[in-house]
């Protein structure tokens, strides 16, 4: 590995400078992703094609000197496994053509065969691991259950989740038997990737944060507890640590600091010194800058970008141990690559000096 800054920062070791990668870092904001989207004729035609989901993976790594390269893929392929026909549309977002919306649905589910279902995902894993030659590690990822349950029963995205909240008021029981068969998923996809060759898996609980905290810790909390005990990680050199984001995840960051994943994505809600003396240096931190930052001016990216690395450094002891600098959420299309520039080489340049 001609580096292996991330995989240390995880490990919470000492690193010559602060890691960096990005959410959604190969994405619509580059005009070669855009003109490679436009060869495959959709988002799924993209996404299900091993060679162009490897190249748009690596596109971003051509033009930053990030430290990980994540899988281009969506968090819906497990749904759309279990048959439940994933589309995308115009300026929609995705949707289901045959959303879950009954018990008698849910009693049909069953975790897909991800050797045949899911093989587009591992050959793309397993071909970007052969194009990366160690350059940099390679994440693998995942939706969280809860946030899959809520795009399964709402056909799609939605302003209030109304449907899946009800759902999990009036007939938990119904939906506990959804996330479980959901959960057994997510570990199998996990662990398939990882032997296909992903070093790191991030799961994405994207819709956590929008629960009322008895909810959060009965459908969200309780199946990430699970992937943390269950997932098999390898040993030794090859161990592929989890990382658990959630949009909204910081009154629960002592919880999730004891599943046992070795690292927390914490978003721009909860400042990363918080986070640190919370966990107490039990998992290693990864967030938090608010994307929106990157459409301000470079110097002003540059002043957010210390001020987040300072910030998690004074409250480890002056260390920058134990943290990968990352967005608190996805970057947005409209974004200037330049300005993803400054933020990188931002980082790298402070994280490599002493904490303020």
């Amino acid at each position: 590995m001609k580096n292996d800054r991330f995989l240390r920062a995880l490990r919470r070791e000492p690193v010559d400078t602060t890691p960096v990668w990005l959410m959604r870092q190969a994405g619509r904001y580059l005009p070669e992703y855009r003109a490679t989207r436009a060869q495959a004729g959709s988002f799924m035609g993209l996404a299900t094609n091993p060679e162009l989901a490897c190249e748009v993976t690596l596109q971003p790594l051509r033009r930053f000197p990030l430290d990980a390269a994540i899988l281009f893929s969506d968090i819906l392929t497990i749904p759309d496994a279990m048959g439940l026909g994933l589309y995308f549309a115009e300026g929609e977002g995705p949707k289901f053509e045959r959303p879950v919306r009954s018990a008698a649905d849910i009693a049909k589910l069953s975790v897909p065969d991800i050797g045949t279902k899911l093989r587009y995902v591992t050959d793309a894993v397993s071909l970007i691991r052969r194009e990366l030659d160690g350059q940099v590690p390679l994440i693998g990822f995942s939706g969280s259950p809860w946030t899959l349950a809520c795009y399964m029963i709402e056909g799609g995205g939605s302003d209030d989740f109304a449907r899946v909240k009800a759902l999990a008021i009036e007939d938990p029981a119904s939906l506990h038997r959804l996330l479980g068969v959901v959960t057994d998923a997510v570990i199998a996809y996990l662990d398939a990737q990882r032997q296909a060759g992903a070093q790191a898996m991030q799961v994405f609980d994207t819709w956590g944060g929008m629960l009322a905290p008895h909810l959060y810790r009965e459908f969200s909390l309780r199946y990430l507890q699970r992937i943390a005990a269950e997932l098999p990680r390898g040993e030794g050199a090859d161990a592929a640590p989890l990382i658990l984001f959630g949009k909204g995840n910081g009154p629960y960051l002592e919880e999730l600091a004891a599943t046992g994943a070795e690292a927390i994505g914490v978003d721009w809600t909860v400042s990363l010194g918080d986070a640190r003396r919370r966990t107490g240096g039990r998992v290693a931190l990864q967030g938090n800058l608010d994307p929106s930052t990157l459409y301000a001016n470079p110097d002003a990216i540059r002043a957010e970008a210390r001020r987040a690395l300072d910030d998690y450094a004074a409250a480890n002891g002056g260390s920058r141990a134990g943290h990968v600098f990352n967005l608190g959420h996805g970057m947005a299309p409209s974004m200037d690559p330049e300005h993803v520039r400054v933020l990188v080489e931002a980082v790298h340049e402070v994280g490599a000096t002493p904490a303020a």
